[in-house]
């Protein structure tokens, strides 16, 4: 690509993001938070991608705005600390996480972020219990699945099961809050959840929803999962697994059908650092109303994604010269 080629593309991503804040922007409810779609009603965990697209980065929207929102998911908070993945929920989830994340950078609401931290590492999964594991043993379950079940993250529900998104959402939130927010328990329940993240690492690099293989077979990494992971792995302590997941990512980048996880990505290889390669897809392949009809989410990832200013994730260094390009080649 040449240099007015580049000029070329930049404006045009540059104008996809402002349509994307804007679009954001209007479809902001009077209740002060944000459903799926528009004219829905509103949910915490849209609301929460919501306020990351549109105020954390160096450049943030309307501060009326952003207090409506923190307004919002403070009201929505249940009184053990958690957060319900919707209104008629009376018991929290793992939303939990992502509410704690968007919430962490606002002084009002450190009593809320700290009893949802505090909800988020007394939450033990029931299948890593020490009961649990001896009904493994006795029934020999292990050859169902690879797993050591020493290690614990989170589940989508209270003391269910661990799985690995989850479990990356609630490492993230603690790594987000600020240290006096943290429960004392904090540093055992991070460390417990790295291990688990890489024991359930898949075989060829990066990590699906949940087991690394089931009945021999090995399972299949997914985009999402994987970007999940390794922006929860990013302070980690090195791991030769994190290396082959940004090698197995960066490898299958080039095959992304959607936005979504094309803006997922772009953000996790941007935050290590690693170039993107060329890709079949770009995200000026949608409109921003292309993108809202995908989802809240979608919209706020992709224009966080085409935010060099954002504050999370943070761009490296490295990275920055890339990012206007799209990864065009």
């Amino acid at each position: 690509m040449n240099a007015l080629e580049m000029l070329e593309l930049t404006k045009t991503l540059s104008t996809l993001r402002n349509d994307c804040l804007s679009l954001l922007e209007n479809l902001q409810n009077a209740d002060g938070g944000w459903g799926f779609h528009a004219s829905e009603q509103s949910r915490v965990e849209p609301t929460s991608w919501a306020v990351r697209a549109l105020f954390h980065s160096a450049e943030s929207g309307d501060p009326k705005n952003f207090r409506r929102a923190t307004d919002f998911l403070r009201s929505r908070q249940l009184p053990d600390g958690s957060w319900p993945a919707c209104a008629e929920m009376s018991a929290g989830s793992w939303i939990t996480s992502l509410t704690c994340s968007a919430l962490a950078a606002d002084p009002e609401s450190a009593k809320h972020v700290a009893a949802g931290l505090k909800w988020l590492c007394d939450d033990f999964p029931r299948d890593s219990s020490p009961w649990r594991r001896f009904v493994r043993r006795i029934r020999n379950e292990s050859r169902l699945a690879r797993q050591n079940d020493l290690y614990r993250g989170w589940g989508w529900t209270p003391k269910t099961s661990s799985w690995v998104e989850p479990t990356a959402f609630g490492l993230m939130a603690l790594r987000d809050a600020p240290a006096a927010q943290l429960p004392q328990n904090a540093p055992q329940r991070r460390e417990l959840a790295v291990a688990l993240l890489y024991d359930r690492m898949c075989p060829g690099g990066g990590w699906n929803c949940g087991n690394p293989s089931v009945y021999g077979v090995d399972g299949e990494a997914l985009v999402l999962p994987t970007c999940w992971a390794l922006l929860a792995l990013r302070e980690a302590q090195e791991n030769p697994g994190r290396a082959l997941s940004l090698a197995w990512l960066r490898k299958e980048f080039a095959k992304i059908e959607s936005a979504a996880s094309l803006a997922v990505a772009r953000m996790t290889l941007e935050n290590y650092g690693i170039e993107r390669p060329p890709t079949k897809h770009d995200l000026q392949d949608w409109s921003a109303q292309e993108l809202a009809e995908q989802g809240t989410h979608v919209l706020a990832w992709v224009s966080t994604a085409l935010n060099p200013a954002r504050l999370w994730p943070a761009v490296a260094a490295k990275s920055v010269s890339t990012s206007a390009s799209g990864g065009a080649q």
